[in-house]
């Protein structure tokens, strides 16, 4: 036969969409060409798959190839599509004879010798080829993270010659099985009892950890922020299964490495505060993931926060309530998860000393004010928790603190608190809609007079008064309390006690 179809993925954000390869071989002047939105790496495959097929010990047919790669509107990238070329020039040109080729799906990247080389996206394009009961080839290097995908059958290939041996055989080609159930284990180099004094940062921390609240912590230098920033993953549970693949989708397509060893582990994403707003969001001709998508049901932790451009920081507003990000170009659109939880730490000022016990501020008031200002009130109004971090005396720092707790324990009322939460509602309660607090976060009268008096002392917004509701429900679930009680809406409205200062 002179037409051949192999069947492959593209990849939109973190979708994959089938696409046919067409390969006819007709009469005229040898050559081979490439139509379907083909950028410069599927252009340059031509190449490789010349090569890697010769080097196979194949012959490369000498007529006119045309390869299609369909639909014809969706631009192709990369070189996953070296692999589907070079199986159907030799199917269309009869070197290879194959009944089970409408079974398979194939990506690959070939090198010059045929072996193959691993893909970026591997996981989303096996979750995709599980949906449509297919067989998922692709380069053995990337069977490690394939395997996530159950129960998506993987036959992992190093060469292309091998892979043909096994097309002509009639018992066809061996399936191997992921083996992702058994739960990871992974350690952490820190730990939260390495924190001495800062008890009220760290009943912050505990509070934002089992519910998932934003957090803001404003102290002088060298207090610890960053220190407790850094261990908040350290109490906080496990992934699950689906938050794990929704997480290690959005890694798979992006050009970091993967580490399949910490697939369950919370990702922790610190960008600089040069970073743009495209790093953030993502963004490009092809969209990529940015940093809010890579922290996707972890932390993404902004030190310095009004040292950010305040219009970086401003596109982050819509993406925290919804969860999601569309980036949308001329030419395609794409969405990337982004339910992340933002911890920020800044300075009190400039200069940093501002209320520090020691050292004596410099800024004038109209500096410091500037210096607040940089950080927009809609955004920190999506802020849960704000807390001081204030400086630790010298004498605490020399001895143990007997009162430490490690992150075990910590984590232990964390995944008790979240356990009730998901048992109510489904979700964790920074999650809850308006109508949803409203059912669980009702207060007694007592309790409600004292709100309202915050909120008129304070001068918090709907979205503010709902904040507070949502960490007084979290508060009362780490004390198993079923009702909020004064002294749960009190920590809560404490924690916002910054509002009037910082806007």
């Amino acid at each position: 036969m002179s037409l051949a179809v192999v069947h492959t993925r593209a990849l939109i954000g973190i979708r994959s969409v089938p696409v046919q390869v067409e390969v006819h071989l007709s009469g005229g002047l040898p050559s081979l060409s490439i139509v379907g939105l083909p950028e410069a790496a599927v252009r340059e495959s031509k190449d490789r798959v010349r090569a890697a097929i010769q080097n196979s010990q194949f012959e490369f047919p000498a007529r006119r190839i045309t390869v299609n790669l369909a639909p014809a509107d969706l631009p192709k990238e990369g070189g996953r599509y070296d692999l589907p070329i070079a199986l159907g020039i030799l199917i269309a040109s009869g070197q290879l004879k194959t009944e089970k080729l409408e079974q398979l799906e194939c990506v690959g990247e070939l090198a010059l010798g045929g072996a193959l080389r691993p893909i970026h996206g591997i996981l989303p394009t096996a979750i995709g080829t599980a949906e449509s009961g297919r067989t998922l080839v692709f380069p053995a290097d990337n069977f490690a993270e394939a395997s996530l995908a159950e129960p998506c059958a993987l036959c992992p290939c190093e060469h292309l010659l091998s892979l043909c041996e096994h097309l002509a055989r009639p018992e066809g080609l061996p399936i191997a099985q992921g083996s992702h159930n058994e739960p990871a284990s992974f350690s952490f180099a820190t730990d939260f009892c390495d924190v001495k004094g800062q008890y009220q940062a760290k009943r912050a921390l505990e509070v934002a950890a089992a519910g998932s609240h934003n957090l803001l912590m404003i102290g002088p230098p060298g207090t610890g922020k960053s220190m407790l920033a850094t261990r908040l993953p350290t109490i906080m549970p496990p992934l699950t299964n689906a938050e794990a693949i929704s997480t290690a989708a959005v890694r798979s397509i992006s050009s970091e490495a993967f580490d399949v060893g910490q697939w369950q582990a919370r990702p922790f994403r610190s960008p600089h505060h040069t970073a743009s707003g495209v790093a953030l969001v993502g963004g490009g001709s092809n969209p990529r993931p940015g940093e809010i998508s890579l922290a996707n049901n972890g932390i993404l932790f902004l030190d310095e926060l009004p040292e950010f451009d305040r219009r970086v920081l401003d596109v982050l507003r819509e993406p925290m309530e919804t969860g999601t990000i569309t980036i949308s170009r001329a030419a395609r659109q794409a969405e990337f998860p982004a339910r992340f939880q933002l911890v920020a730490a800044m300075n009190p000022c400039p200069c940093g000393y501002h209320g520090d016990s020691e050292t004596a501020c410099r800024c004038s008031p109209d500096q410091r004010q500037r210096y607040l200002g940089k950080v927009s009130g809609p955004l920190l109004d999506r802020i849960d928790l704000h807390v001081e971090v204030g400086r630790v005396e010298h004498a605490q720092l020399q001895k143990p603190d007997a009162n430490a707790e490690t992150s075990t324990t910590v984590r232990t009322r964390v995944m008790a608190a979240r356990k009730i939460q998901l048992a109510r509602a489904g979700k964790l309660n920074a999650q809850l809609s308006p109508s949803e607090i409203d059912c669980f976060c009702s207060l007694q009268p007592e309790e409600s007079r004292l709100l309202e008096s915050a909120v008129k002392r304070i001068g918090l917004s709907a979205r503010g008064y709902h904040r507070i509701l949502k960490t007084a429900r979290t508060i009362a679930d780490l004390g198993g309390s079923d009702p909020i009680l004064s002294s749960h809406l009190g920590e809560a409205i404490a924690y916002r006690s910054l509002d009037r200062v910082l806007h």
